[in-house]
């Protein structure tokens, strides 16, 4: 038993390199995934390139691996499909120019909204005053009905 406990340990002492490539790969993987999920896919156009199983996807995917092998950084591999592709490419588009409208447009556009709505409403519930400040009377037809109602419900 103890034979098999030292061939064992042998064994994974000696292997110890190649555990580092695969905790390298391991890694190489992690950063392919991150960068991945900040670029679009521009078949499918709504999902990013690491959940779309699109083919172009896929190699795009091989590409980011294969330039974090060469070790270039997150931000390098952007700026090459950012030039290849534009600022289409980026799942998350910049907060500069023209682009500040798609990031405050909604919130503008719902503020306005509300504030229509709450104007529209006040001016459901609260009847034109008359000329003397008060409510102007009912007419014949519509007191009868009320009158009409209450009588049903007693």
């Amino acid at each position: 038993m103890r034979i098999l406990m030292f061939i064992v340990f042998v064994s994974l002492v000696a292997a110890g390199p190649t555990g580092a490539t695969v905790v390298d790969e391991t890694a190489i993987d992690v950063q392919t995934r991150e960068i991945a999920k900040t670029l679009r896919c521009t078949v499918c156009q709504t999902e990013n390139l690491w959940e779309s199983g699109a083919p172009l996807a896929h190699q795009m995917r091989e590409v980011i691996r294969e330039r974090l092998r060469q070790g270039q950084t997150p931000e390098e591999i952007r700026a090459y499909f950012l030039s290849r592709y534009g600022e289409y490419i980026l799942m998350e588009p910049p907060k500069r120019g023209i682009n500040w409208f798609i990031w405050i447009g909604p919130f503008l556009l719902l503020s306005l909204g509300g504030y229509l709505l709450y104007r529209e409403l006040r001016r459901w519930v609260t009847p034109p005053p008359s000329e003397e400040g008060h409510p102007p009377p009912l007419d014949e037809a519509s007191q009868k009905r009320i009158e009409q109602e209450l009588r049903s419900r007693v």
